[in-house]
């Protein structure tokens, strides 16, 4: 089924309007400032967004009324919901952008393409991410676990963790609750801050940071206000 078949006007009435909806603006909005407090916390600037599978907007309309100065840019590959909330209509697992993103967000979209696009798409946010990666996909274990199957689509390709993990693992440092921060920002994270590396790749992040003073004196400089 293409994504013009699939992510239509019945799939949108279906997951996100009504009491069965999966997330409400409200909800999203309180996820969207707990990401942009992080961001600040973690001493990443947000000047530009780019959102991939942007769905009914969401995220951008927090950022619109709290951050209006950011750049943001809402894609989706659905051509319906390009049409109804006003995205540009793009595929992460055949596109990427010129110039990358303070920030990405990428929530419930990796689960719907199959491993061969899905591994192209971490590829894809990679080079589209200068800082942090906000990103939700549904894991197998979340499917016998986690998810209220009645509001979820299941109908998904349902991977191990691990698998997206291994994927991730040599581009982005995994903060925590959903955010991972690209490796080549040299964001400093203290060592319970995010999860335990391979010393390949802490060596790699050890070297990004050395060139991130700034960052680091964001972090231990704070001041209460």
């Amino acid at each position: 089924m293409t994504a013009r078949e699939r992510f239509d006007d019945a799939y949108y009435r279906r997951h996100y309007q009504g009491p069965d909806r999966v997330h409400s603006a409200s909800q999203v909005g309180r996820l969207a400032a707990g990401v942009a407090g992080m961001a600040a916390w973690l001493g990443v600037e947000v000047g530009s967004v780019l959102e991939v599978g942007a769905g009914p907007g969401h995220w951008r309309a927090w950022f619109r009324r709290h951050r209006p100065s950011v750049r943001y840019v809402s894609t989706d590959v659905s051509p319906w919901a390009c049409r109804r909330w006003g995205h540009a209509r793009r595929d992460i697992s055949a596109w990427r952008p010129r110039t990358p993103f303070d920030l990405v967000v990428c929530q419930g979209v990796l689960q719907y393409l199959d491993d061969a696009a899905a591994a192209r798409a971490i590829g894809n946010l990679e080079a589209a991410c200068m800082g942090l990666l906000y990103l939700e996909a549904v894991t197998r274990h979340d499917l016998d676990e986690v998810v209220d199957a009645e509001r979820t689509d299941t109908d998904i390709h349902a991977r191990e963790g691990e698998w997206y993990r291994d994927r991730l693992a040599p581009h982005f440092a995994q903060v925590g609750a959903g955010l991972w921060a690209a490796r080549s920002a040299g964001i400093p994270l203290y060592e319970l801050e995010g999860a335990p590396v391979h010393s390949r790749l802490r060596r790699q992040s050890s070297a990004a940071r050395a060139g991130s003073s700034a960052a680091r004196l964001g972090r231990t400089g704070l001041q209460e206000s």
